[in-house]
């Protein structure tokens, strides 16, 4: 018989409690969950979980057989719900549960604990006491973060899938946290990409939901190894220069029975009104957005993974599902909200305050949105009436791009629209254009199985399409393969087809986004008006005949201009002319048509210089060899303004009269 005892102790003082009952603790995983202690000389383990419905409470495992009746947690007398105590000689790796016997008599309950900073590898769903201890080496990045992650900095995401980006053919395992912090490192690295965003790394039962239904919001999967390995991963990738971004998912979570569904008999974590706490599309439970502990729950969650894994930015998942009451829901599935409108308030203010509090806390980080719809000011600050993000993804960007990609060259010009509509709303928010996993899966075939026309046509028409991305404002998020161009859709059970770098088109992709990555992180044009209309200009969008647009992005540097051509037709074009105000020296930038790209080596010059005759109600003309369904970049070099002619006035001469 286990010879541990339960002592009434707490980590909570008064202010914590008011706190945490008005949502606004937002370091509640100091107190709640498991904590390894010393208490009087006696080594143990200080519990404490939020159950306001429980009649009782205890915490079983292997040291009890289970049987919790001699380690019963105690009921605060403060009336805030958490039971709480210390049990004595219990150490960091034991294995636990609460065991909650509902106030209403209802079934016992088995849960596993929402704070636990570890669980067992799925399918076990324990919780392990965990007392998570790493020495940083990122110092250096830390300092310089606000700088480096800054809005007018570049921003080149690398989206991925942890297990199954890369894996041990013989074992058909994913890497390790250590494993891939030597492997990730060396490949980000390489290609050129500023930060990786990894698909949500909180414990999660089911594999085939990517990670995006969590039981473990507070505990690093244990799949990949320990929390410190993680931890090392990332310190890793900081010291390499490398953001890290994580998908968080306040949204909804699994409904699974030893998690939070029902967590005490009564609805604790979600909302009790299954037209404002059940999703339809997942099959899962939304959080009740308006209960002040809840509210402490999920701030303290963002404010766990930013300040204990030094995490860079949090995307956060499924904003429009959050946001909206009728979301996926028909007539009569929903309630509208006391105005009579159907945004939901509470989580409306729970997602402002979420903003205000992490970037109050956490200087240089970055909170991105993927809303799917047109909700206003998703990324204006909150004393703006915004909710308060750092960034939102462009999906109608992202959709307009790739249904105009997948046309045939001959409609094209009766599309033009479609590609340029984008700038229209471009600066409304601050967006990252996205191409992410969502586009690879479900049938919606590959990126390179998107394009049109033959083979050699559709990965010209891919190196287009990045190159376009690229020089587009905003900043950039692509999913792991995308730049390899696999023709299968991108599948969880297994790696990436890597084999394929082996083959001159998926290696020229692969060279052409490690091209774009290198030139857009030293071509301050590109990206230091990433989300301002001072960034971009127009010169020729209307020649639809051609399929061809031609722009400029600038920076806040005079004459720091770079002139995009694209040419998304298959047919080359012969000294085209392009209308300029002044006398103008042009470098050839990139070209994605080189055939080191796997492009057709359609021969163009390497300087060029404007020639006065006038075209497009422009004075100067810039003739330039395009070739077929390309891009080039030029380089200003310099400019000289049309000198204005000035008629010098001869003054009369004065005649003096005679005496």
């Amino acid at each position: 018989m286990n010879s541990s005892q339960v002592y009434a102790h707490s980590l909570f003082t008064d202010f914590d409690i008011s706190l945490f009952i008005t949502g606004k603790h937002y370091h509640l995983y100091t107190k709640m969950g498991a904590h390894p202690i010393i208490l009087n000389g006696i080594e143990g383990c200080y519990f404490a979980v939020y159950a306001p419905n429980a009649e009782s409470l205890c915490v079983v495992g292997d040291f009890n057989q289970w049987n919790g009746e001699n380690h019963m947690l105690y009921s605060r007398w403060d009336g805030s719900g958490i039971w709480e105590g210390f049990i004595s000689g219990l150490k960091q790796g034991i294995v636990y549960k609460y065991k909650i016997y509902p106030r209403n008599h209802g079934r016992i309950r088995m849960k596993a604990d929402p704070y636990a900073f570890k669980a067992e590898r799925p399918p076990l769903s324990g919780s392990i006491v965990w007392d998570t201890n790493y020495e940083w080496s990122d110092k250096s990045w830390m300092d310089k973060r606000s700088v480096v992650n800054a809005h007018n900095q570049p921003h080149s995401v690398y989206e991925m899938h942890f297990g199954s980006w890369k894996r041990k053919s013989e074992e058909n395992r994913s890497l390790t946290y250590r494993e891939m912090a030597i492997d990730l490192v060396d490949y980000i690295s390489e290609m050129g990409y500023t930060h990786v965003e990894f698909l949500p790394l909180a414990e999660h039962p089911y594999e085939p939901s990517w990670g995006y239904q969590v039981t473990g919001y507070y505990a690093a999967t244990s799949r990949f190894g320990d929390p410190e390995d993680l931890m090392y991963m990332i310190d890793q990738l900081h010291l390499a220069g490398i953001g890290v971004i994580m998908d968080w998912v306040p949204a909804h979570f699994p409904s699974d029975d030893f998690s939070l569904a029902t967590f005490d008999g009564s609805c604790v974590y979600e909302h009790p009104d299954k037209r404002k706490g059940y999703h339809p599309d997942w099959n899962t439970l939304i959080f009740n957005f308006g209960r002040p502990e809840i509210k402490s729950f999920l701030i303290s969650n963002a404010f766990y993974w930013l300040e204990k894994y030094h995490i860079d930015g949090l995307r956060v998942d499924a904003v429009s599902s959050i946001a909206y009451l009728d979301y996926s829901r028909n007539q009569g599935e929903w309630e509208p909200n006391q105005y009579g409108g159907r945004e939901n308030l509470d989580a409306i203010t729970f997602l402002q305050e979420f903003n205000m509090a992490v970037y109050g806390r956490f200087p240089g980080i970055q909170t991105i949105a993927e809303e799917s719809t047109s909700y206003p000011m998703v990324s204006r600050p909150v004393y703006q009436g915004g909710l308060g993000f750092g960034m939102k993804w462009m999906m109608g960007w992202m959709h307009d791009s790739i249904d105009y990609f997948k046309k045939e060259f001959i409609y094209r010009k009766f599309h033009q629209n479609d590609i340029t509509f984008s700038i229209t709303y471009a600066f409304s928010e601050n967006f990252m254009l996205a191409l992410s996993h969502d586009e690879v899966v479900h049938g919606k075939a590959s990126m390179i199985g998107k394009m049109s026309g033959d083979e050699w046509q559709k990965f010209a028409n891919l190196r287009a399409f990045y190159c376009y991305m690229f020089t587009h404002p905003g900043t950039k998020l692509l999913f792991m393969g995308n730049d390899m161009a696999p023709y299968t859709e991108w599948n969880f059970t297994w790696q990436l087809e890597w084999d394929l770098l082996q083959f001159a088109s998926h290696k020229g992709i692969n060279d052409t986004i490690k091209a774009l990555n290198h030139l857009y992180k030293k071509e301050k044009a590109l990206y230091h008006f990433n989300f301002s209309y001072e960034g971009f200009e127009w010169i020729d969008a209307g020649d639809r005949a051609n399929s061809i647009l031609i722009y400029k992005r600038k920076s806040d540097v005079l004459n720091d201009v770079i002139m995009v051509i694209c040419n998304f037709n298959i047919t080359p074009q012969k000294d085209y002319k392009i209308g300029l105000y002044s006398k103008q020296k042009w470098s050839l930038l990139f070209n994605s048509d080189d055939k080191k790209y796997w492009g057709s080596g359609y021969l163009i010059k390497d300087d060029y210089t404007t020639i006065k005759e006038e075209y497009h109600d422009k004075k100067h003309t810039l003739k330039i060899d395009v070739p077929p369904l390309s891009v080039i970049l030029l380089k200003l070099i310099s400019s000289i303004e049309d000198k204005p002619v000035i008629k010098v006035i001869k003054k009369p001469k004065t005649i003096k009269a005679k005496k």
